[in-house]
């Protein structure tokens, strides 16, 4: 069964506190993020590793498997924005669906253990390359498709909120199933 698209505009978290995972993207410092995102292998792998990894919590929410293939595909996704945005003067990103790639890879029926590790190797290489912004790039700027405009060092710290509260929702969701 589809999942709704999440059609929220989540560029409030870098100004107050997420009220769902907690996570407090005004107060992270973004030359933490390389450090933060490299932990992301790990954690999503326990997550994985659990037997209801597949299962859908109720209708409307993804499961464990379905949020990690999106959180590859994030972290995927920001090394190339991040990319231009270090060899760009302020580029324009391509749009990117996130629900009709969920569908379209089929995110439902991906490998646990798979998704595991290109997880755990998007993440690392995201990582990498957030530790090379050098402190004159963090004001670097890059803009959305919707028009929001990001610094390297807000577009990090955005960045982080995702894996982080994906993380929040499969716990929430293992609680739920039992």
């Amino acid at each position: 069964m589809p999942i709704e698209p999440d059609d929220k505009n989540w560029t409030w978290v870098l100004e107050r506190t997420c009220t769902d995972c907690g996570f407090d993207a005004a107060h992270f410092p973004a030359t933490d993020v390389a450090r933060a995102t490299e932990a992301l292998g790990p954690q999503w792998r326990a997550l994985l590793a659990d037997p209801r990894a597949r299962t859908r919590p109720n209708d409307h929410t993804w499961s464990a498997v379905e949020y990690a293939c999106h959180v590859r595909d994030v972290c995927r996704l920001y090394l190339v924005r991040l990319d231009l945005m270090l060899a760009q003067t302020a580029p324009q990103f391509e749009n990117w669906d996130q629900d009709l790639t969920a569908v379209a890879e089929r995110y439902d029926l991906q490998d646990p253990a798979e998704v595991a590790a290109e997880l755990a190797g998007a993440a690392d290489m995201l990582s990498a390359r957030f530790a090379t912004v050098a402190a004159g790039q963090w004001a670097r700027t890059g803009t959305r498709s919707d028009g929001a405009t990001f610094t390297i060092d807000t577009f990090a710290r955005y960045f982080l909120h995702d894996p982080v509260h994906h993380v929040w929702d499969v716990q929430q969701g293992y609680a739920a199933i039992g």
